[in-house]
């Protein structure tokens, strides 16, 4: 089978940014900064980017350019005879797919918004309202699917990076006009103070561990979704200064939807802690009281299925890429039966909260998306990250100097030797330490 390619460097950005932006930047980090404090959380999440997060991008990047394969494929060429690391390929597989069994419950619910705003019809909108009804659950959920796996069913340039140029483009136009429309609002400066301005005394631990998971989280890191983009693309360019350029996208993304939102939060006395529930009730809610909320609820909420959908077809991509190499299928008939999969797994999430909402994985009110989004942030993402920090920059693995010369390879920003520290000990090391204490302090 031969390795298809991107049509462009650009191509490349907007797709790896595309996988990294979504729903984690959107919908999971506004309501973790406001569970976590505000600025605080704000404040240890850009840290955890730059020192932890940076340099796993980088290193997958590197062993998806250099194996030329997918996640299920790349330890394989790259490893030494008789080692196992290959095995993590699987795991990332099943992360990818562990993802993708909530993630697309949840673009559902951001078209489901916008179709309720697009068309005027408000009466009775409300998170919970929408998520007890298994018929609206199952029916986005399926939507959401076949658009991903229809797009993914044309090949690469014609299909994934045509359609995720426009979507991406599109998508921070309508961040930057929904950002200046927030900071017209009344509760502007005192939304901005408690969103940009740290208050130490709310930092503890478990807003370090949040902080990491939500680093890893938003940038699909260590479940091989980066790597994958890395076999797309030839060697004109270093791969430090292109993941600089994706981490840039997807933070200004993130920045720009607390903008948004808490500004709003503080105009209308709406509460900053709400939970997963606080785009969807919150922004609602703002724009139900504001001029002309129709139109900007709809516009919100595009930009939202917009942020979404760029994810479902960056991970799908992922998903049918390993399994093709597992099975040699083509791309229409891999999209079909993998959809089928994905959609299957998703009716846990999609009915998790009506048909089968007796199943409480964790502690009082905790749900099947808990269990999914725990087997992914808490576990296989730190879990994967230290595994490729292990292999990429150890004799035992594929080695530092092998990784440095693929990663450095072009033009652009370079790995350099005294980084080797950072990415050797301090990465597995870091994330060992916040991984254990998270699961010991978790709310089981």
């Amino acid at each position: 089978m031969n390795r298809e390619r991107l049509g462009s460097r650009l191509g490349f950005i907007l797709l790896s940014a595309g996988c990294a932006i979504g729903c984690g930047n959107v919908w999971k980090f506004p309501w973790m900064t406001g569970q976590n404090g505000g600025g605080g959380f704000v404040l240890i999440y850009v840290l955890c980017l730059l020192v932890l997060g940076l340099p796993v991008m980088v290193m997958e990047f590197a062993l998806g350019r250099a194996s030329q394969a997918s996640p299920v494929r790349m330890y394989n060429k790259l490893e030494k005879p008789g080692h196992k690391w290959h095995l993590h390929g699987y795991l990332a597989l099943l992360g990818n797919v562990c993802l993708m069994a909530f993630y697309t419950v949840v673009c559902g619910w951001m078209i489901h918004y916008f179709i309720r705003f697009l068309t005027g019809d408000l009466e009775g909108i409300g998170f919970i309202n929408m998520i007890s009804e298994p018929g609206i659950n199952v029916i986005y959920l399926l939507i959401t699917v076949v658009l991903g796996f229809l797009v993914l069913s044309f090949n690469l340039q014609g299909g994934l990076e045509r359609v995720t140029k426009y979507i991406m483009v599109g998508l921070l136009a309508l961040m930057v006009v929904l950002a200046v429309r927030s900071f017209t609002l009344g509760g502007a400066a005192e939304g901005l103070k408690f969103y940009l301005v740290p208050d130490f005394s709310k930092i503890t631990g478990n807003t370090v561990v949040a902080a990491m998971n939500q680093a890893f989280f938003t940038l699909s890191l260590g479940i091989g979704s980066m790597a994958i983009f890395g076999s797309y693309i030839g060697k004109e360019r270093s791969l430090m200064g292109e993941s600089v350029n994706v981490i840039l996208l997807d933070t200004f993304v993130a920045i720009t939807a607390g903008l948004i939102i808490f500004p709003a939060c503080f105009t209308y006395n709406m509460e900053v802690g709400a939970g997963p529930g606080l785009l969807f009730d919150t922004m609602a809610t703002v724009f139900l009281n504001m001029g002309g909320g129709r139109f900007w609820g709809a516009l919100f909420f595009l930009f939202m299925v917009f942020a979404a959908m760029s994810t479902v077809l960056a991970v799908f991509e992922n998903i049918l890429a390993c399994v093709r190499e597992l099975t040699g299928w083509s791309r229409p008939k891999g999209s079909i039966i993998c959809g089928i999969v994905i959609f299957a797994l998703a009716l846990t999430t999609a009915l998790g909260f009506s048909t089968w909402a007796g199943f409480v994985p964790f502690a009082e009110g905790s749900s099947w998306l808990d269990f999914w989004d725990f087997i992914v942030s808490f576990n296989l993402l730190p879990i994967g990250s230290i595994v490729i920090a292990l292999f990429c920059c150890n004799k035992f693995g594929w080695g530092w100097d092998k990784f440095m010369e693929e990663a450095n390879a072009g033009q652009g920003m370079k790995v350099k030797n005294w980084m080797k520290p950072i990415f050797q000990i301090a990465i597995p090391v870091i994330v060992l330490f916040l991984y254990i204490y998270g699961l010991i302090t978790f709310a089981w």
